[in-house]
């Protein structure tokens, strides 16, 4: 019985772990990188970041981005 629990409790960590956030946009590619060791984070998920906001990595660091604009064509 105990191995039952403890698989579904595995299985429902998985599920929960692998759930889409909810925003279908990606993070901007980051061109240059920061000359510090070990820069200084906002997030380090997207459940971290306010909602509409995604944890990107950023110049210097993981920031909570908004999603950027659409651009017209």
């Amino acid at each position: 019985m105990k191995t039952v629990a403890v698989l579904l409790l595995v299985g429902m960590l998985i599920l929960w772990a692998e759930l889409p956030t909810g925003s279908a946009w990606s993070c901007p590619a980051v061109r240059i990188t920061c000359a510090l060791h070990n820069p200084p984070n906002q997030c380090f998920f997207d459940r971290h970041c306010p909602r509409g906001k995604k944890c990107c990595r950023s110049f210097c660091g993981r920031k909570c981005l908004s999603k950027p604009p659409a651009i017209p064509i």
